[in-house]
C-alpha cells in the first residue's frame, strides 16, 4: 500500500510538471493576449486540479496494471514452450504459423480496445450529429475497430517474421492515396483525423506492452527495433477501413435509390 501512494505521489510531481506549460500558455493568452479574467475560476482550477490528478493516477495504472498484463500475455502466447511444447531450445526458430493465437490475440485486443477508446466514442458521436445521422457512431466505431485489429496482427505477424517495416507502411499508405481518390469527399478529413484518434490512451499502453512482450519472445526479434511500429499500423489501417465502409455504405444507398426511382 506504501509503495502504491509512494508511486501515486510521484506521478502526481511529474505530472503537474507536465501540465504546468499548457497552464502558463493558456494563463498568458487569457491575461496578456484576451486581457479578460478567466469565466468561472473555480470551476476551472477545479477543472485542472482534476485533470492532473486523473492523468497521476492514469500513468500509475498503466505501470502496474495495462503494461504488466499486455507484456504478459504476450510473452505467455509466443513462449516456445507454448507454441512447441516438444521443443527443448527456446533459442531454435518457431514457424510463423505456431504464432497463430498470438495473431489471433492482437487482432482481438486491437478491435477492443480501440472499440473502447473514449477519444474515439466522442468523435464518431460528434460525426453522428453534425451529419444529421448521415454518418452513423456506431458504424464508425467498428470500422476503426476493425482497421486498429486488422493492423496490430498484421503488425505482430511482422514481428514473428521479422519482415521490414517499410515493407507494409509504404504500400498501405500509397493504397490509402489511391483510396482517398475515389472515396466519397465528405469522409475523407474525418477517416483522417480517425487514425489519429484511435492511437490513444486505451489503445497506445496496450500495444506497447504487446508489442515489446513479443519482440522480446521471438527469437531473432529486437525489442527496440521490432517491439515498437504497432501504433503506426494501428493508425493506418482504421483510415482504410473508415473510406471502405463510407464507399461501401455510399455504393449501397445509391443502389437502394436507384431500385426506388426506377420504374416498374
Amino acid at each position: 500500500m506504501q509503495q502504491h501512494l509512494e508511486n501515486i505521489t510521484h506521478s502526481l510531481s511529474v505530472t503537474f510538471w507536465d501540465v504546468l506549460p499548457i497552464i502558463l500558455v493558456l494563463s498568458f493568452f487569457q491575461f496578456l493576449v484576451i486581457r479578460k479574467a478567466i469565466p468561472h475560476p473555480r470551476k476551472t482550477l477545479t477543472g485542472l486540479a482534476m485533470v492532473v490528478i486523473g492523468l497521476a493516477i492514469f500513468l500509475v495504472g498503466l505501470e502496474e496494471g495495462v503494461f504488466p498484463l499486455g507484456t504478459s500475455m504476450a510473452q505467455q502466447l509466443s513462449d516456445p514452450a507454448f507454441l512447441s511444447p516438444g521443443n527443448q531450445d527456446p533459442s531454435l526458430p518457431t514457424q510463423a504459423s505456431s504464432y497463430f493465437w498470438m495473431i489471433v490475440f492482437a487482432f482481438l485486443i486491437g478491435f477492443a480496445t480501440a472499440l473502447a477508446e473514449p477519444a474515439l466514442i466522442a468523435v464518431a458521436m460528434k460525426a453522428q450529429d453534425i451529419s444529421t445521422g448521415a454518418i452513423s457512431a456506431r458504424g464508425l466505431r467498428v470500422a476503426v475497430a476493425l482497421g486498429a485489429g486488422t493492423g496490430i496482427a498484421l503488425g505482430s505477424f511482422r514481428i514473428v517474421t521479422g519482415t521490414p517495416l517499410q515493407y507494409y507502411i509504404i504500400p498501405g499508405y500509397v493504397f490509402l492515396l489511391v483510396q482517398t481518390y475515389f472515396a466519397p469527399r465528405f469522409i475523407v478529413p474525418l477517416a483522417y483525423d480517425l487514425g489519429g484518434v484511435t492511437t490513444s490512451t486505451v489503445t497506445v499502453p496496450m500495444v506497447v506492452a504487446l508489442g515489446l512482450g513479443l519482440a522480446s519472445n521471438v527469437p531473432g526479434a529486437s525489442p527496440l527495433l521490432d517491439g515498437f511500429g504497432l501504433i503506426a499500423f494501428a493508425a493506418l489501417f482504421p483510415m482504410i477501413t473508415v473510406l471502405a465502409y463510407a464507399m461501401i455504405t455510399t455504393r449501397r444507398a445509391a443502389i437502394k435509390t436507384s431500385e426506388i426511382n426506377s420504374p416498374e
